[in-house]
Formats: structure tokens, C-alpha cells, sequence
């Protein structure tokens, strides 16, 4: 239970290894760059045009590698996606410098093969669309554009509906009779339309058109100058060509699918620099040198000042920082506590000066976890899948192996519990003996079944979350003790156990409530009755203790008395922890249901295969769904009722510059 100690740093080193020294600092990611300011002597230079350069490149690179995954996709193992990024030495780092040039070239060629592919495929649907509407005309031996002689003109049309050449004729004539020089060909019919060719003399051309256009002629919306049937085929020519240089071109792509690791390395690479020329752009520089600030851990002032005196003729100063200083957030844990890091950050992170809650946390946070999912069989999936990504996985990323770590130790918590409650896929021990084995063999609870006594898990759960929300008053009372704040510590946390432990112990002496409960005892009156001064004290503590920061006697009565007022708070605090009883009767009572459906058809060879299938599909609604609740509820019961009782947070995370890439990181130097 840690937050790291930090160091202010302050380098000032020679222009010519400016480039080194970042790379290693980089590498290394231990410093966290501050910007400062400008003098007379040092100024910043201005990155932003090369950052831009390095921005552009790297997203080529993305993109190159989008067209190799469509068009050439990597072969990767089922659990690839749970692999870390590769490890790539300095010495292959600097190798790849020489080739970066090339690489950008694979790149660009990529893109353009991409692009031309793009192009050519659009085209290929529009010419299919010209022989389409070429089709009806196929029968036409003349081009749609035909010219007409020197007495006569041609155009082509389609009329809507099938018609018969007499119709069509008789129709016209109705329409125009003086029409008489017109000479209609019937070049296809279907349904939907009927295709014409119309040669007039012409003096009629227009007027036999627009007696057709009452008809409903149309002219088509592209005529061609050629034969139908040549259109056609010359389109066809051309598709083939064009799928022709489109296969030539995804081939070309797929013989490039051999850079593809060289293209994720130019992507980290120009990410690198991109993010090296933010760090320049921070730096304090003057002619001949440099002078760089931030944070550092403390645990890592040693090495690294070893090794950059090591290498480098630098001037090195470390101390602490100011106590009014923006210091960043790390924490260290140990190895149970550390997973839940993540829960405590996803909320905030400790404020200055604040403890770090992690540890003390991670122990109800496994607990209420497992005892919401309470599931032995459902526990030990969960063991045997985390331990399973994280031996097989070695690579893995460490937010990922975290997560990781964290469900492993719920899921040993949720077997614990399963095996107190008698849970294992819920009761599918004796469903399955009694339906067939004709056994009564069941899976017995080691401590009770809380579908039978309810109203014990209820006891417990309220009586796990007093003793939840005490320790984090408990957490208060360290915090200000060890600001020096004793006074603030028995007023804000004293008081307060004396007034909601005294209550609770009162409540105890009342048979009502101790039968209610199902309890086996009642208290004494006598210890009722110092429960209840116990409780009166803390509240007049409250009372004149809550508003102390007035001078106005009678604001400062107000206060103290709003303040006891917050008690009621923790009544609804501590009802909050029903949530235990009722994920942890949700999940048995749903695991209890799924295996009496898969009993419908009984102990036949029908009835094994139902409860197979039902047995399967149930239980893993159910495991995804009550993993989820469990999951949720415990960070509310963490963030809410725990945090609320000494945790600000506001704290801002340790960045350090480093190489924050996406396929590759440094292998670490022994």
C-alpha cells in the first residue's frame, strides 16, 4: 500500500547528444517531461511541422498495414489478441533505421495498389450496369445512334408494357393520323417494357415521336454509336481487362504481405519520434546545450544516473519536489494487491498526501466479489481460464495481465464461497445423481445454503458491510493521525464509531429486531443500556464537533446537528450490502432453474442430450451475466459505501516519456 515517492529532475547535457540521451530516457520510460518556461539564455524550438511529418507517416504505415489485413490477412493463433506487443532489441532498432526509407516506400506503393484497386472496382459495377441496359437492344443490327438517310430519320425507344406490333401501330395511328410514313420495328418485349426502333420521313420523325411519347415512350437515358452486340462485347472486353489488372494488383499486394512486420515497426518508429519531438519541444535549449526537467521515481534515481554518467558527460541534480507542487500519482503493491490498481485509477487516483487504499481494498474487493458470484463450478472456470491466458501468454501486456490476475483471485474467492454456500452449477451435483445415477449424492454446503436460510446471508452481508465501513473510517483516522490531525481524527471518526456502533450493538438488545433477524441471542439490557450512552456521546460529539470550523455559535449548533443527521446515511450505506444476498441468490436460483429444464425429458439417452445442451447454454448465460453484476456491484460497494468514508482522490497519473507503441517495445537490457 504505496504511492511511489517522486523526484524532481533536472538534466543539462550537450546539444550534440540530445538525440541519444532521449532515445535511451525513452526507453527507458522512467522520467516524466515537464514543460518550462523561456529566459534570455534558453528557448524552445518549434516541432510542430515535424511532429506533423511523423504523424502523416505513421498513419501510412497504419494504413498500409489496413490493406495487407484486407487484402493478405495475417494468419494469427486464437488467443493472438491476449499477446503483447513483440519484444524488438536496441540492436535490431537501430538495424531497421537503415531500411526505414524503403519501408516508406512499400508503403506508399501500397496505398496506390489500394487505391487503383478501389478505382477499378467501382468501375467494373458501372460498365456491368451499360451491358445490362444493352441487353434488350441485343437484337438491334444497326448502332442505337443510328443516323437515318437522307429522306428519313431513326431513334430508339421503349414503350412500358408489352405491346404487339399491330397495337402500336393502331395506337399511333389513333393519335396521329397524318402520321402514315413511319416504319416501327419491335426489337425486344417483356413485361415491363417493349423496345422500339422508329425510322420516319423527316417531315413526320417529330410528330410520330410525340404521339409515341403520349404513349409513354422514352428514349433510353445512353445510346451508343455502335451495334448493341459490340457495345456489349467491347464492354465485356474491357471488365476482363480491368479484373485482369485488378488481380495483377492484389497479387502485388499479397507478394508485398513480406514487409508487413517492417511496416509495424516504421509505424512505432515515426510514433517514437513523433512523441521524441514533443519531448524537444519542451526542452529549454541554447546554442550548444539542453536542459531538460521532470519526475522521476525514486526507486529509479540509481540507475539511471548511472547509466546516463555512464555514457554521457551530463549534469544531473535530483530532490524533492515543493509541497505545493502538481506531484504524479505512481502506485506500488504487492502481488495481490497490485491487480486491483486499475479499480483504484478507473475511480481516482490518490490525492496529495492521501493514502493509497489499494491494499486494504483488494481484500474486501475479492471477498464481496466472490460472494456475489458465490459459485464453486463458476469459480473454477474463471481459475482455470485466467491461468490458462496467463501461463500461455507470456507477452502479455501488463494492464491486461492485471485484469488478468484480478479475476484469478476472484475466481479463487468465488470457489471458496461456492463451497461454503454448497454451490457448484448450482445443484447440478444432485440433479444430475437423482436423474441419472438414481443417487442422492449432493454437493452439501460447508457452512449453509443460502437459498434456505435467506435471511442469514442477509445478517452476514450487513454485518460484512459494518465491518467494511468502519475499516474505511479506520483509513480516515490513519490518514489524519498521520497528518498530525489527532483531534480531527476522534472527532470525524471516534465520535462516529461510537454513535453507529453503539446503535448497532442497542439494536441487538431488542428482541424484535434479534428475531427478525433470525438471531440466536439477544443482548442483555445492561449492555443495552451502555450501547446507548456509548451512542449518545458519539452524537453529542458530532454535535458540537461537526460545525467547529464556525465561530458563530449558533451556525456551529446547526452544523452539529445537520452532521448527526449524516447517520442516517449510514443506515442506507449499510442496507447497500443487501446487494450480497441478493447476486448471491440470483446466481443460484438461476443455475437451480437451467438444470431443472435440462431434466425435462429424464435420465434417457434424449434427457442426457437435453441437459447437455441446456446445461451448456445456461450456465454460460449465466455465469456472463452474473460476472458482469458481480463485477459492477463490487466497484459500486468499493466507490460509493467504502470510498465515500476517507477517499478524495484527484490525483494525476505518472506519465513518463516512453516508447508508446503498438506492435513493438524494448526488450529489457539484463
Amino acid at each position: 500500500m504505496a504511492v511511489l515517492p517522486m523526484k524532481r529532475l533536472q538534466l543539462c547535457a550537450l546539444k550534440k547528444n540530445r538525440k541519444a540521451i532521449l532515445e535511451l530516457l525513452q526507453r527507458r520510460g522512467a522520467v516524466e517531461v515537464q514543460d518550462t518556461g523561456e529566459d534570455e539564455v534558453f528557448t524552445h524550438a518549434d516541432m510542430s511541422q515535424a511532429r506533423s511529418i511523423f504523424q502523416k507517416n505513421a498513419a501510412l504505415a497504419n494504413q498500409a498495414l489496413d490493406v495487407l489485413a484486407r487484402f493478405a490477412p495475417e494468419q494469427k493463433p486464437l488467443l493472438s489478441m491476449l499477446e503483447g506487443r513483440q519484444e524488438m532489441t536496441l540492436e535490431e532498432y537501430t538495424a531497421f533505421q537503415d531500411r526505414q526509407d524503403e519501408t516508406l516506400k512499400v508503403a506508399y506503393r501500397l496505398q496506390a495498389l489500394d487505391k487503383r484497386v478501389a478505382e477499378q472496382r467501382a468501375e467494373i459495377p458501372r460498365m456491368q450496369a451499360q451491358v445490362e441496359e444493352l441487353t434488350p437492344w441485343l437484337g438491334l443490327d444497326v448502332p442505337m445512334r443510328h443516323p437515318g438517310t437522307h429522306a428519313t430519320d431513326s431513334f430508339v425507344g421503349a414503350l412500358p408494357g408489352e405491346w404487339t406490333l399491330e397495337g402500336i401501330y393502331t395506337e399511333l395511328k389513333s393519335r396521329a393520323e397524318s402520321v402514315s410514313a413511319v416504319d416501327i420495328e419491335i426489337v425486344s418485349a417483356s413485361r415491363e417494357q417493349t423496345c422500339l426502333f422508329v425510322t420516319a420521313t423527316k417531315s413526320e420523325a417529330q410528330q410520330a415521336e410525340d404521339a409515341l411519347r403520349e404513349m409513354g415512350f422514352a428514349r433510353p437515358a445512353h445510346v451508343t454509336h455502335r451495334v448493341p452486340a459490340d457495345k456489349k462485347r467491347l464492354l465485356e472486353e474491357r471488365i476482363d481487362k480491368l479484373q485482369a489488372k485488378i488481380d495483377a494488383d492484389v497479387a502485388e499486394i499479397h507478394s508485398l504481405a513480406e514487409h508487413r512486420q517492417d511496416l509495424k515497426l516504421l509505424s512505432d518508429f515515426y510514433v517514437m519520434r513523433e512523441e521524441k519531438y514533443g519531448v524537444i519541444g519542451k526542452l529549454m535549449q541554447s546554442k550548444r546545450t539542453f536542459v531538460l526537467t521532470g519526475y522521476i521515481a525514486a526507486r529509479d534515481v540509481p540507475a539511471l544516473e548511472s547509466e546516463l554518467t555512464a555514457h554521457f558527460d551530463v549534469a544531473l541534480d535530483f530532490f524533492d519536489p515543493a509541497p505545493d507542487e502538481d506531484v504524479p500519482v505512481a502506485l506500488k503493491n504487492g502481488p495481490l494487491a497490485a491487480p486491483v490498481e486499475g479499480v483504484v485509477a478507473s475511480y481516482s487516483l490518490p490525492g496529495r498526501g492521501e493514502v493509497d487504499p489499494t491494499s486494504v481494498m483488494a481484500i474486501f474487493y475479492y471477498v464481496l466479489f466472490g460472494m456475489m458470484l458465490s459459485d464453486a463450478g463458476y469459480g473454477l472456470i474463471m481459475v482455470a481460464a485466467c491461468s490458462f491466458v496467463l501461463l500461455k501468454c507470456k507477452n502479455i501486456e501488463s494492464g491486461l495481465k492485471k485484469s488478468m490476475q484480478m479475476f484469478l483471485y476472484c475466481g479463487i474467492s468465488t470457489t471458496v464461497w461456492g463451497v461454503l454456500f454448497g454451490g457448484f452449477f448450482g445443484d447440478a451435483v444432485g440433479v444430475i445423481a437423482s436423474t441419472f445415477f438414481h443417487s442422492d449424492l449432493t454437493f452439501k454446503a460447508l457452512w449453509f445454503e443460502p437459498v434456505s436460510e435467506p435471511m442469514r446471508l442477509l445478517v452476514f452481508s450487513f454485518l460484512l458491510g459494518i465491518i467494511h465501513l468502519f475499516v474505511g473510517l479506520g483509513m480516515k483516522f490513519y490518514q489524519l493521525c498521520r497528518e498530525g490531525k489527532v483531534k480531527d481524527a476522534v472527532y470525524d471518526v471516534v465520535f462516529w464509531y461510537m454513535l453507529v456502533g453503539g446503535a448497532v450493538v442497542y439494536l441487538l438488545t431488542m428482541e424484535m429486531i434479534t428475531n427478525m433477524m433470525g438471531l440466536s441471542f439477544t443482548l442483555s439490557p445492561t449492555v443495552g443500556t451502555v450501547a446507548a450512552v456509548v451512542a449518545g456521546l458519539g452524537a453529542l460529539g458530532i454535535i458540537a464537533f461537526s460545525g467547529r470550523d464556525s465561530r458563530n455559535p449558533f451556525k456551529r449548533l446547526l452544523k452539529g446537528l445537520y452532521g448527526v443527521y449524516g447517520v442516517t446515511s449510514y443506515l442506507s450505506d449499510i442496507l447497500s450490502y443487501s446487494r450480497l444476498l441478493a447476486l448471491g441468490l440470483a446466481t443460484g436460483v438461476i443455475a437451480t432453474v437451467f438444470n431443472k429444464m435440462g431434466t425435462m425429458l429424464g435420465g434417457g439417452v434424449g434427457g442426457a442430450i437435453l441437459f447437455t445442451v441446456v446445461f451448456l447454454i445456461g450456465h454460460t448465460l449465466n455465469i456472463g451475466i452474473n460476472l458482469l453484476g458481480a463485477y459492477v456491484h463490487t466497484n459500486r460497494l468499493q466507490f460509493v459505501e467504502f470510498f465515500g468514508k476517507f477517499y478524495e482522490g484527484g490525483g494525476r497519473g505518472f506519465s513518463p516519456f516512453g516508447a508508446h507503441t503498438k506492435y513493438f517495445k524494448f526488450k529489457e537490457e539484463k
